[in-house]
């Protein structure tokens, strides 16, 4: 509706999980790193976590969209299911047909065709998404399917994606065999105040114009503090300020604009107000939700906000310094180096230059002694003759 006016191509804050937008802040490279290197390594399990809304699913379809080579994967992402439906959805995804099978027929299906992608030289990948809604009896049959392997690798490589709930799920006693064969374990952490900027530009950039609408500093720690850096809640945020900033014809997002569409959202209540939130609010890990329930001025949540984006800029400030000290240290060393070799050279040049002379003056010192050991000789016999020559002729 607004990109026109905008003059961008699509919507920027769609809730789409379009791997073309994604943004990878320090937690989401690390998690993407894990990923990539557990697909690679054919790791067993691997476990993947985040808030609702933290991009999991994006982040995963970005995975998915990379290269590998002799990759089958089974995407499952409706997870309230039985224990047959859930085989029938995995051999289903997989290619086999399941029309009319038992669970027994469907296990026997699904390790024949591991077994085969095995032999043709080809990974088999399953990835559960929304892992939290699977109760244990269903973690631990999923945990009976990595039981086929190989001598060296596993014949088939699970990736549980969830909520944070599902790690307490992971922590009875009765999934202890599932929990010890999770090779890679990450979790993805909320935005902080400096990347949730970050984040919004590169959606507008991605979008087709990173100028579209300006947001003042002080606008940037509002939607930080109601989105507490969770990506789906800043696109919901963003995507009414794009709709009332293209209302009023202007490019400008403001601090009252922010605080008018929050209030047209009843945000707090809609999005964050849980039950849980209630009994834990007085936990010292939610000072910040606290602080926005007990101010609704939200004065004190810009302060807190504010202050972030200031320790933000000194670490960043502080890594530029010594990033640089490190480089002049590094080049000083480098010209030292250089000067000593240099002077190392002229050394040995002027030794050998040394060694050269001193060799011509022995030459030459041998060469005198030489010519004077002649003159002797000579002189020696011109005394002999004239001896011999007195004593034929005495007077």
């Amino acid at each position: 509706m607004y990109e026109s006016y905008f003059k961008l191509n699509i919507k920027p804050f769609d809730l789409l999980p379009d791997p073309r937008f994604i943004y990878l802040s320090k937690s989401h490279k690390k998690a993407l790193t894990y990923l990539d290197y557990g697909i690679r390594e054919r790791s067993g399990f691997v476990l993947l976590t985040g808030e609702v809304g933290s991009g999991k699913t994006t982040l995963i379809r970005d995975l998915l969209d990379k290269c590998y080579e002799n990759v089958v994967v089974s995407k499952i992402f409706n997870t309230r299911v039985t224990s047959e439906q859930l085989l029938a959805m995995i051999n289903e995804d997989f290619g086999l047909v399941v029309q009319g099978k038992d669970k027994v027929t469907l296990i026997r299906d699904l390790n024949g065709f591991l077994i085969e992608q095995y032999s043709c030289g080809n990974q088999p990948i399953l990835i559960i998404d929304e892992a939290q809604n699977l109760t244990s009896e269903l973690l631990e049959e999923v945990r009976m399917l990595s039981n086929l392997e190989a001598s060296t690798s596993k014949l088939l490589q699970i990736i549980l994606v969830g909520q944070p709930e599902l790690r307490t799920i992971l922590a009875v006693p009765e999934l202890r065999q599932l929990r010890q064969r999770i090779n890679i374990n990450c979790h993805l952490q909320a935005l902080s105040r400096v990347e949730v900027e970050q984040y919004i530009t590169r959606r507008l950039e991605v979008a087709g114009n990173s100028s579209a609408v300006h947001f003042s500093p002080e606008s940037l720690d509002v939607v930080f503090c109601y989105s507490r850096g969770i990506p789906r809640l800043i696109n919901i945020i963003c995507d009414f300020l794009m709709l009332s900033a293209f209302a009023e014809e202007t490019t400008l997002i403001t601090v009252d604009m922010i605080h008018e569409v929050i209030g047209d959202l009843d945000f707090e209540n809609y999005y964050w107000t849980t039950a849980a939130d209630e009994q834990n609010s007085g936990q010292d890990n939610s000072l910040l939700s606290a602080a926005q329930k007990s101010l609704p001025d939200q004065e004190l949540q810009i302060t807190l906000s504010d202050i972030s984006r200031r320790i933000d800029a000194i670490g960043q400030n502080i890594e530029s310094q010594l990033h640089t000290a490190v480089k002049g240290q590094n080049e000083r060393f480098a010209a030292f180096q250089s000067s000593v070799t240099l002077h190392i050279a002229k050394a040995d040049s002027n030794f050998l230059y040394l060694n050269r002379k001193m060799e011509e003056l022995r030459n030459r010192g041998n060469n005198n002694d030489a010519i004077r050991e002649k003159h002797k000789i000579g002189f020696m016999q011109r005394f002999s003759v004239f001896g011999d020559n007195t004593a034929a002729h005495p007077k």
